[in-house]
């Protein structure tokens, strides 16, 4: 039995969470470009819960923009398909399963772009929701009369024209447009495109005006791990227990997140699923999440990596198995980047709060993180996400940051590269990771001095934008790690620290 409405009725809902015939009736409210695994596993799972508790009552039109396929997959069940919600939440493991009906109609830009064009004539419309990848808010020079026109910024602007016509520039027929990649300013740079788009194709002041005061471009920051499909055995093992098939079943973990930035009422009135999740945030300014998610998920994991790897861990939820690292990480997080990251717009509870939602996600037994990918441009990642909270540590306490220095350490020892062929390579534990790192060449040549390859690693601008040797004990504390893990190993560095200081 494949997923589908006719047989919603013969499907169990003791054992998953299923539509009503009202929710399925629900009008559009919503256009979304993008068929992705995060906007089924994170936007369209807020308004399915929304539709669930009767607050926003809208189903979603889908745009599916690239050229590859149909919309035949989506058309088989109906649009409907399944969430497998697993892992770990407020330190307590989660399974849960529920058939998402957000989705009214999945439409292919290619094939079904006039009728894509007609549903910018229903008044209820009012929301634009995208992730198009890194690369979909960029330049063009796109034609609006072309059949569709080739950029998502071209297709939007294409839909919004068509709006205001098909509304006679009504201020009410503008829209939220709620752009969820993963850039900084989207949705400010999504607007200044379009402007400069509805510049280049003539449409005139009245339109370029009505764009820019009609209708409200929201920045956001979006996270939610959406693996997408579930191993082979074990979505069989799931489909055995519901009872149906479903080829469009996905996985996400328990942990979302959508901050989105407005200070405007009518934003908030038409966000009206923001109401039904506790991870939605309609706010004046997203910064405050941007700035706990760089510096607790992203920096943690950062400043974690060479030390997993140098204790022979090869995915995060092994290491965070482990008693001496998860105490490791916690602690690194409580005492030295949260007390950091407090500002007048973060307190420390709040910090703390999200550090414990980062150590249910590194702990969710249900994803395969390997350290390996998280030492990627290694050295860059250090000096964004974890060297200003170094000079922040010292001016909150004036002493070294022991956790962070370990980290530090660890880094240089993984970064004790090799040529092999073109490539760098590093080695610990038996075991060679290829390192794809811009300073590689740098630390190389550091390390063909073992005796000062500190002093020359932690002094070199290039590599974080000052000399790190200028905080007092900071050299000396890193030096110290060095030869504990050159000595000792991580894993016995890490037993001993968590019992004792030991610098």
């Amino acid at each position: 039995m494949i997923l589908n409405k006719e047989n919603l009725k013969n499907i169990n809902g003791d054992k998953v969470t299923k539509p009503t015939a009202e929710i399925l009736a629900l009008p559009e409210k919503v256009i979304q470009f993008g068929t992705g695994v995060l906007l089924r596993g994170l936007p369209d799972y807020f308004i399915d819960k929304a539709n669930q508790k009767g607050i926003f009552n809208g189903r979603v039109l889908v745009v599916k923009s690239t050229s590859r396929g149909g919309a035949d997959e989506f058309a088989e069940q109906d649009n409907l398909y399944t969430l497998c919600v697993k892992g770990v939440e407020d330190g307590i493991s989660v399974e849960e399963n529920s058939i998402n009906a957000s989705i009214s109609r999945v439409l292919s830009a290619s094939q079904d772009w006039t009728e894509i064009l007609k549903a910018a004539h229903q008044p209820e419309m009012q929301v634009v929701i995208s992730n198009t990848t890194e690369v979909g808010i960029v330049r063009s020079e796109d034609k609006i009369t072309d059949n569709p026109p080739q950029s998502y910024p071209g297709k939007l602007l294409a839909f919004l024209h068509e709006r205001y016509k098909a509304f006679n520039g009504s201020a009410e027929s503008g829209m939220v447009i709620v752009p969820t990649e993963l850039i900084s300013d989207n949705a400010d740079k999504l607007k200044e495109i379009l402007l400069d788009l509805a510049i280049q194709n003539k449409l005139g002041w009245d339109f370029e005006n009505w764009l820019k005061t009609a209708n409200h471009f929201c920045k956001t920051l979006v996270d939610r791990i959406v693996p997408g499909k579930l191993p082979e055995a074990e979505q069989k093992a799931i489909e055995n227990e519901l009872g149906y098939e479903d080829g469009l079943m996905i996985m996400a973990e328990p942990f979302r997140l959508w901050a989105i930035e407005s200070a405007n009422e009518k934003v908030r009135e038409i966000l009206s699923f923001a109401k039904a999740d506790k991870g939605i945030f309609i706010v004046p300014s997203i910064d405050k999440f941007k700035e706990l998610k760089l510096r607790l998920l992203n920096g943690t994991h950062t400043i974690s990596c060479g030390l997993a790897i140098l204790a022979g861990f090869n995915t995060v939820k092994e290491a965070m198995a482990d008693e001496d690292f998860a105490n490791h990480v916690l602690k690194l997080m409580k005492e030295e980047i949260a007390p950091a990251v407090v500002n007048e717009d973060i307190t420390y509870d709040e910090a703390l709060a999200f550090a414990e939602s980062v150590i249910d996600r590194f702990s969710n037994p249900f994803l395969e993180h390997q350290w390996q990918a998280i030492t990627l441009n290694f050295t860059s990642k250090m000096q964004m996400r974890n060297i200003p909270l170094i000079r922040q540590y010292y001016a909150l306490k004036n002493e070294v940051p022991q956790l962070t220095a370990l980290g530090v350490a660890a880094y240089i020892l993984f970064m004790n590269v090799a040529k092999d062929g073109g490539n760098y390579v590093a080695s610990a534990n038996g075991k060679t990771y290829p390192v794809q790192d811009e300073f590689a060449e740098i630390l190389s040549d550091y390390w063909k001095n073992p005796e000062t390859v500190v002093d020359n690693t932690l002094g070199d601008r290039r590599l974080w934008g000052k000399n790190l040797n200028n905080y007092p004990g900071f050299n000396a504390a890193v030096k110290s790690y060095v030869e504990l893990l050159q000595n000792k190993g991580a894993k016995e560095t890490l037993s001993n620290l968590h019992s004792e200081r030991t610098i």
